[in-house]
């Protein structure tokens, strides 16, 4: 019998496959399929860090009404109908999915300033989260800005909510950090038990005929995989944290080549949105008779197998291969 359970921020889950933080879990029903789809957990859709402060700034323009405060300050906020819900709608919304689905939960807070607002990892996990995942999510479009300081102010947020709560923190990273492994190493000295890689940021694009800025989401597809399993494979064994990949999951193909890496789990949401619900067990399915055909008894078994550990010299391999891809390219005709 193949055994495709892991551990995953001191949760034991009965597969690697989990439910990224996505609309999927905007609403009960559409987690309760999830849930019955067979995903190991899910993530919930996250609540961001402004949605907290357009929150207490419309409470703070009703206590001080009729005085000289600037009602303008409002307009660097989005509209608060722009978002699915309130901290407080949120927080329900978090308490109901958990208690009708079977699987862990993970909260999910967006945000990257310290503040009163770390207090609501802490309702997170009042209102019954399993653990939370921080997604720092932010451009450092500010020339004055060094990427010392932006670190040191990630870490110091991670410090902050791990202050407000028991239960297990992974941090979801951008791909850009100056020298990424040893940005996990604080990260994980700072309280983080897992890492999630990485973080998708969402580019604009150009309409010329309106001149006009266009936000529209496009999914990922299997081949940004690649990005994420160099890192995994680089930090495993080396950072004592959980590494979860996310970000070009769509095939069985993805999770076994995640898990050689030394992921403890995959997060999917593109390959739902497009495909359905049932994708999940269609990639169980083919995940398992893979490991049958190739004799792995378990999802533990491969876990790192294929990661920069397993290599005697990692940096002279890498260079290696670097120069191997350089020398397969051929002039076109």
């Amino acid at each position: 019998m193949i055994d495709l359970t892991t551990r995953y921020l001191g949760l034991t889950l009965k597969n690697p496959v989990v439910a990224a933080a996505s609309p999927l879990t905007k609403k009960i029903e559409s987690a309760k399929k999830l849930d019955d789809a067979g995903v190991g957990a899910i993530v919930m859709y996250s609540l961001f860090e402004e949605q907290i402060i357009h929150e207490s700034l419309e409470l703070d323009h009703y206590l001080t009404r009729g005085s000289n405060s600037s009602a303008e300050a409002l307009s660097y906020f989005p509209e608060i109908a722009s978002y699915a819900m309130g901290p407080g709608k949120y927080l329900d919304h978090l308490t109901a999915v958990k208690k009708s689905i079977s699987v862990p939960v993970i909260g999910s807070l967006n945000g990257v300033s310290k503040g009163g607002w770390t207090s609501y990892a802490h309702h997170m996990q009042e209102a019954g989260a399993d653990a939370i995942e921080l997604n720092l999510y932010y451009l450092p479009a500010d020339i004055d800005l060094t990427a010392l300081e932006l670190e040191n102010t990630y870490l110091e947020l991670i410090s902050e909510i791990r202050s407000k709560v028991k239960i297990p923190l992974s941090v979801k990273l951008n791909p850009f950090a100056t020298a990424l492994p040893n940005f996990a190493k604080r990260c994980s000295e700072a309280g983080a038990n897992g890492l999630v890689l990485f973080n998708r940021f969402y580019q604009p694009d150009f309409d010329l005929e309106n001149l006009e800025v266009i936000h529209s989401l496009a999914l990922s597809n299997s081949d940004e995989l690649r990005l994420s399993l160099r890192w995994i494979s680089i930090l495993y064994g080396k950072v004592d944290v959980d590494l979860a990949l996310t970000g070009g999951v769509h095939t069985a193909t993805d999770v076994i080549k995640s898990m050689m890496a030394g992921a403890r789990v995959v997060m999917i949401a593109s390959e739902l949105l497009k495909n359905g619900y049932d994708r999940v067990p269609d990639i169980l399915a083919t995940t398992q008779a893979w490991m049958e055909e190739h004799d792995y008894k378990s999802i533990r078994q491969m876990q790192g197998s294929m990661s920069q550990a397993s290599v005697k010299e990692p940096a002279a391999f890498e260079r290696a291969n670097y120069m191997t891809v350089l020398g397969s390219y051929r002039d076109l005709p």
